[in-house]
């Protein structure tokens, strides 16, 4: 078996489908259909199981991918060194929003300074994003506000914050301290949209309550929800560190929850993940922030 078998695989498995796994690798598909039929009879298993035009994966199929990804992600990862070795390597990290924009910029001076010859690639997006990223070893590590979904990845806390309610000022829970989640969801509430982490930390909160909640707004941008907010369209809950600046600016007030709603960030590999020398000297730098952030605390 060659590593072009293990990729036709991975592209099959990752699409359910050989049309778009050709497209992809630029290949015919009865080449890759002979490949995967090749993969199936060298090991004596059914890999898919084969539904018309759709194919699912069988058991095997699925712990055939945990090891295929792997093989695949070793080779693409000596590649990377064999051929930046003069320039150090290449980091590839995915983050969040929220951390993408307030403690990425930070860790990327730092890494600068502790790395130089490390090029460091990022990808910004939603955590459920990340997550995918890095299953599918398109990035090498993520940074995000909840715990991964997925059993293949390892997460370490790093730190944490806060969730912070704003509303516009002259609205009656401006200012107000000790507020029920009961009493917020009682007003129009603007959100963050569906796969960001903050957004499914507060409808944990809210569903731990028995309270079910739709927004009259979905926005990834933050400050879009505060302008919202600021103009009177409804209230918001969002990252702390985010609002800080809009609440001392006098943009929006804040309401303080009674119970506070906490998150904890989490580095995240794949637990079949290599840990280059690179990778654990971030990891550290990462670790290193969250100590020195939750002194200042």
């Amino acid at each position: 078996m060659t590593l072009r078998h293990m990729r036709i695989f991975v592209s099959v498995f990752r699409h359910s489908s050989v049309t778009r796994a050709a497209d992809e690798l630029h290949l015919t598909q009865p080449s890759v259909s002979i490949s995967i039929r090749e993969l199936e009879q060298y090991y004596g298993l059914r890999l898919f199981e084969r539904y018309g035009r759709r194919i699912v994966p069988t058991e095997e199929g699925k712990m055939f991918y945990d090891y295929a990804l792997h093989i695949i992600s070793l080779f693409d990862e000596m590649e990377t060194r064999v051929r930046s070795w003069d320039r150090q390597g290449v980091l590839r990290v995915g983050t969040s929003i929220t951390i993408g924009n307030r403690i990425l910029p930070e860790l990327a001076v730092r890494c600068r300074e502790k790395l130089p010859g490390l090029r460091l690639e990022a990808k910004i997006c939603n955590s459920g994003e990340v997550e995918a990223s890095i299953l599918e070893n398109r990035v090498d590590l993520g940074l995000i506000e909840t715990s991964p979904a997925s059993a293949d990845l390892t997460a370490a806390p790093f730190m944490g914050d806060v969730l912070q309610a704003v509303a516009p000022h002259g609205h009656p829970l401006a200012g107000k301290k000790d507020v029920a989640l009961a009493v917020l969801a009682g007003y129009p509430l603007l959100m963050r949209e569906r796969g960001s982490a903050g957004r499914d930390i507060l409808e944990a909160a809210f569903a731990l309550q028995g309270i079910q909640v739709n927004p009259l707004w979905e926005s990834a941008s933050t400050q879009a929800i505060v302008q919202g907010v600021a103009n009177g369209l409804g209230l918001a809950v969002l990252p702390e560190p985010l609002v800080r600046r809009d609440i001392a600016e006098g943009t929006v007030a804040p309401v303080w929850l009674r119970h506070p709603i906490r998150r904890t960030f989490h580095i995240l590999y794949h637990k079949n993940k290599y840990l280059s020398g690179n990778l654990k000297a971030f990891i550290a730098i990462c670790r290193e922030y969250g100590a020195e952030q939750a002194e200042e605390t």
